[in-house]
């Protein structure tokens, strides 16, 4: 699961993931780091990171924790990408990126159904996405105009990858 931690007037980007043994793999900011978890109770861990260990108690909820690590008190703001996804969704404009239209999954692109300058209403579909040997319709989300097309038919596509930007 990826998480994006906003401490000290900074954004890591964190990764965590469950090996088949029980082990915790994770990044930081794409660097491995290891670590290892006891969880006393579900808001009391104890954290060893490298070398150091930490006795950490978690307060409050997502996405503003208060954290005592070791005694001292600190807060951070965690937002999971999940969260991330749904609150640019929620947000009236389609938030800050609603400028880009992203590929759903991997896959390669069928058609591209607008060109540069062109006019497009919400709902409207603009790339066709195959993956998996199903057709993925990417719609607009709002009225715009297309400003710059970044893929072409037959194109391969990374999952989240720019399909295109509006004005």
């Amino acid at each position: 699961m990826r998480y994006f931690v906003q401490a000290g007037g900074r954004e890591h980007e964190v990764e965590i993931a469950t090996r088949p043994d029980g082990t915790i793999a994770a990044t930081l900011d794409g660097a491995p780091v290891e670590l290892d978890v006891v969880a006393f109770s579900e808001r009391e861990l104890s954290v060893r990171v490298g070398a150091r260990v930490l006795d950490l108690t978690v307060e409050g909820l997502p996405p503003q924790l208060g954290v005592v690590a070791s005694g001292l008190r600190t807060y951070v703001d965690v937002e999971s990408e999940r969260m991330r996804v749904a609150a640019r969704a929620k947000a009236p404009d389609g938030g800050a990126k609603a400028r880009e239209v992203r590929a759903p999954m991997p896959g390669r692109v069928l058609k591209v159904l607008v060109a540069e300058g062109d006019a497009v209403e919400a709902g409207q579909a603009l790339v066709i996405v195959e993956a998996m040997k199903m057709e993925n319709e990417v719609k607009a989300r709002a009225a715009a105009v297309v400003d710059k097309v970044l893929v072409q038919a037959g194109a391969t596509v990374e999952g989240n990858a720019v399909l295109l930007r509006f004005r």
